[in-house]
């Protein structure tokens, strides 16, 4: 990993963002591509999906609408104990996400007026779950459940056809669907996958959605650019990023480990190591060489943790370890300070946020019982992670009777006519014509 020493320096947020450049490069060319991809599935429908699947997956011949039974076999033969922790999870992250549903408030503005502001689920989903490097069945807890507990009725979810598994969904991502009760799957990967979720597929049954959720590597995530406008999506969940801020007290081995554990997903992940202790800076770089040369994915770990959207941060101090990390805005920060708990709320700008060196991000990738579709590219400043909320809609249903409609008549009228719309005024009035005739 590079080291970008920062201390002695003042620096603005665009001088801070650009010390740790991002893979800016690869989203560009990524969204060229994934436009493409997707207009084409808007156009040919199954005959690109198929096409893609051959030059993408190597797959051909594959059933694109999963059948039932493989959904039974898959859950019939899952491992005991990952049946065990997908229960698990499941149970956790619904209990998580009932918290996300707000109550319907109502407020009155006089007597025969109110507003109630309710909260409506979309009625139909689409859920991409990854399965390229990895196949993330967390995933698909992490998407559906959430989606459930807002009451979306209607519920398809798409994951790439493998090929070591002759074009069928792998094992344990079907299982995991199978839980869920989905029934509804489709063997599409990637940005095709986004593409047909926005415009539908007639031809394996596939109607359009209302919102589109679910990680995925850069393609995925510029799919979801492209489509913006004809459905509603959830953050643009790219390649994974940690950013880990430690005091001299911290654990070199944990920071290593952490800061691996995130690398082993993509070549265009981001880890990045923020302190104001230089000597624990070394023995962080020490230590994240002698484990990446041994975890099972070295090589892809290796070229995360080579590349420029990754590095050892030097600060001067506390309050520029906070700066910098609100100014990336990172998918997963950690903290491992001895002050955790305290320095938590200064720290208001990330995906989520993982307090303590007890506290790691693999927690929240599967157990924790939060959610671990998160903003990434700095969009955690303005966009929050997936969640019950996702999938709702906030709606403000009016209500005025005659009397309460009375006392607004004048100011309707006024502003009406100051904004030089008469005819907005002229409705109001036409509701005491009547009025207006009997007194005459």
């Amino acid at each position: 990993m590079q080291t970008i020493d920062l201390r002695g320096r003042t620096l603005s947020t665009a001088e801070m963002l650009a010390a740790v450049p991002r893979a800016t490069a690869a989203r560009a060319e990524a969204l060229a591509t994934a436009t493409a991809i997707v207009e084409d599935v808007r156009v040919r429908g199954e005959e690109a999906l198929r096409e893609q699947a051959d030059r993408f997956d190597r797959v051909s011949g594959h059933a694109i609408r999963v059948p039932r039974e493989h959904l039974d076999e898959a859950l019939a033969s899952v491992a005991p104990d990952v049946r065990t922790a997908l229960e698990a999870a499941i149970d956790r992250v619904r209990r998580g996400s009932a918290a996300q549903v707000p109550e319907d408030r109502e407020t009155r503005i006089g007597s025969g007026a109110r507003i109630v502001q309710r909260w409506q689920p979309v009625g139909r989903v689409g859920v991409y779950i990854p399965g390229g490097k990895a196949p993330l069945a967390s995933s698909v807890v992490m998407n559906v459940v959430p989606a459930q507990v807002a009451g979306v009725r209607s519920i398809a979810l798409a994951s790439p056809p493998q090929q070591g598994e002759d074009g069928r969904i792998h094992p344990t991502i079907l299982a995991a669907a199978a839980l869920l009760g989905v029934e509804e799957v489709y063997a599409i990967g990637g940005a095709g996958a986004v593409g047909a979720f926005a415009y539908g597929v007639p031809g394996v049954g596939l109607d359009p959605v209302d919102v589109i959720s679910g990680p995925g590597n850069n393609f995925v995530a510029s799919a979801k650019r492209a489509v913006a406008g004809v459905v509603g999506t959830d953050s643009e969940a790219g390649a994974t990023e940690i950013l880990i801020v430690a005091d001299g007290d911290a654990d070199p081995r944990l920071i290593a480990a952490d800061l691996i554990s995130q690398a082993e997903h993509d070549e265009q992940a981001s880890a990045v190591f923020v302190t104001d202790a230089a000597e624990l800076a070394e023995r962080v770089a020490a230590e994240v060489a002698t484990q990446a040369a041994r975890t099972r994915h070295s090589e892809r770990v290796q070229a995360a943790l080579n590349g420029p959207q990754s590095a050892i941060v030097l600060v001067d101090d506390r309050a520029a370890a906070v700066a910098f990390s609100n100014a990336y805005a990172p998918e997963h920060l950690e903290l491992h300070l001895a002050d955790a708990e305290a320095a938590a709320p200064s720290f208001t700008s990330a995906g989520a946020v993982f307090v303590g060196d007890q506290t790691p991000v693999s927690l929240g990738d599967y157990m924790a019982g939060s959610n671990h579709v998160l903003p990434t590219g700095g969009q955690a400043r303005y966009a929050s992670g997936l969640g019950a909320y996702t999938f709702l809609r906030p709606q403000q249903v009016v209500s005025y009777d005659h009397a309460a409609l009375t006392e607004a008549r004048a100011g309707v009228a006024a502003l009406a006519a100051a904004e030089l719309l008469p005819a907005h005024g002229e409705a109001v009035e036409a509701r005491f014509a009547a009025e207006q005739d009997s007194g005459a």
